[in-house]
């Protein structure tokens, strides 16, 4: 076992509940904060593969995905025996997720610590707390462990929509919490089945018992769970019918915390999806549910996002249409096109970051969002309205960026698969979206400044302008090397497959 794979859950919570006690001490906070910030990337670097697991034997390693460069364990024969151990596996995939989630989760809380004027030691625990749970979330191989982080990153969102003090934010976390008290008991519902069947909530133990006979592949409870877990998957990454309050929520948080909560659904999206593949990949319904749902939600977020006058809400509902990409690329079932997705995962975690803390120095310097009250901005800060063009031309996947590079994958997947459609609609919607934000620079920047706006904080804080410059960096480095992250992401899919 390796003690370094549970520091990645639990430092960020301890550090989160210490933030909690020394709430107006905002000194200490931003010190500790800071330095705590600055190690959740570098720990997964320095993690070795492996698995650790608290209580109970040693999980079955029999599942490609997660055997991949770990040790053999012993294996229990007794199978349909309740496994009570919590079982975290980390490998070369979990360690890029980690330190893209790491390096998000250090800009935002840099970035807030500067914007705001009085610094929120509650504010600042949310952010960690949340930033644990979709660590674990990301190393559990236990479901029932999953599903018990997945309610918690769900308060900790709905905590950072409430810190916001933005205009009918209450509104907000109250009806993603009423929607989440709907979708998280389908979500345990369904592992309650797969439990009774196997007798089992350790996912590798659930893979051995199908793939082995153990119990019916088409019984009808385990189809009925297949649906809960993926109604479940919808609502915590924020695809169809949950599009519209997952860009609320993203509205009503401030713009770091926008673009943390835009990385948490982004990983959600990620881990359980690779979940719902792993154990039901051998229905078909499967991979056309996966495909449907990201087509729609590729569709309905450019969509309504042509009809917002809100940047914030601009930008929420590219985000979710984003995520159709990386649906498509699990969808496919392909190596390729599984790398290719999971490669569009890390590149939109970075990507819409970037945007949010971008135009989020709009919102620093006026206090206003809705963009028929902008204009002429250019004059104010060029270098940062340089950045945040950059950014959105990485959104729609210009070259040399790295959106550029796996989006192209993705195309190049379709067509190798025989979905030569799925390229042509992702091309095309690219170009929309390229369109949506140039409109939206356009009104902000170029358009003539209206008379009645005021700036009301000339000086855009230089931890913000540092974060933008972070994320174009990393932007620019996938583009060009975008090695470094398909090698390790490869293992991952040819597992999956």
């Amino acid at each position: 076992m390796n003690p370094l794979i549970p520091i990645m859950v639990i430092l960020p919570i301890a550090c989160a509940l210490l933030l909690n006690l020394l709430h107006g001490k905002d000194k200490t906070i931003k010190t500790l904060a800071i330095m705590v910030g600055v190690v959740l990337p570098i720990i997964p670097l320095m993690t070795s593969f492996g698995i650790h697991y608290f209580g109970g034997y040693a999980p079955l390693i029999d599942d490609p995905t997660i055997a991949q460069g770990l040790p053999t364990s012993i294996t229990d024969s007794a199978l349909n025996l309740f496994h009570p151990a919590i079982t975290y596996a980390f490998a070369s995939a979990q360690q890029l997720f980690i330190f893209i989630l790491g390096i998000v989760a250090f800009f935002a809380i840099f970035t807030s610590l500067s914007e705001t004027k009085r610094v929120s030691g509650v504010y600042t625990f949310l952010m960690f707390m949340g930033t644990a749970s979709i660590t674990a979330i990301l190393l559990s191989d236990d479901i029932f462990n999953l599903y018990v982080f997945f309610e918690i990153a769900a308060l900790a969102q709905v905590g950072i929509i409430l810190c916001s003090g933005i205009e009918r934010n209450y509104e907000t976390a109250l009806k993603y919490m009423i929607l989440g008290s709907i979708a998280a008991p389908m979500l345990l519902l369904g592992i309650a089945l797969l439990l009774g069947l196997t007798g089992n909530v350790n996912i590798t133990d659930i893979i051995y018992s199908l793939k082995h006979g153990l119990i019916d592949p088409y019984n009808p409870l385990l189809l009925m769970s297949c649906g809960l877990i993926l109604f479940g998957w919808l609502y915590g990454s924020g695809l169809p019918p949950f599009h519209t309050i997952k860009s609320a929520v993203y509205s009503k948080a401030l713009p770091h915390g926008a673009a943390l909560l835009q990385a948490f659904s982004v990983f959600t999206f990620v881990a359980l999806g690779i979940i719902i593949i792993r154990i039901f990949s051998y229905l078909p319904l499967t991979q056309w549910a996966i495909i449907f749902f990201s087509l729609l939600a590729m569709v309905l977020g450019i969509t309504m996002a042509l009809m917002q006058t809100d940047f914030k809400r601009i930008i929420g509902f590219l985000a979710v249409g984003e995520l159709g990409y990386i649906g498509l690329g699990l969808g496919m079932g392909t190596a390729f096109g599984i790398t290719a997705g999971l490669f569009q995962a890390v590149n939109e975690a970075i990507i819409t970051s970037f945007l949010f803390i971008g135009f989020g120095t709009i919102l620093y310097k006026t206090g206003i969002s809705d963009t028929n009250k902008l204009g002429g901005l250019l004059v104010e800060n060029p270098w940062v309205a340089g950045l945040v063009l950059i950014a959105g031309f990485a959104m729609a996947g210009v070259p040399p960026f790295n959106a550029f590079q796996s989006k192209l994958q993705l195309v190049q997947a379709s067509i190798s698969a025989g979905f030569p459609e799925l390229g042509i609609l992702m091309v095309l919607l690219s170009i929309i979206t390229f369109m949506t934000f140039v409109k939206v620079f356009y009104t902000i920047y170029l358009r003539p400044r209206p008379k009645d706006l005021e700036i009301i904080n000339e000086k855009i804080p230089k931890a913000t302008i540092i974060s933008m410059v972070a994320f174009l960096v990393i932007c620019l480095v996938l583009g060009l090397f975008p090695h470094l992250a398909t090698d390790n992401l490869a293992q991952l899919a040819q597992g999956l497959v």
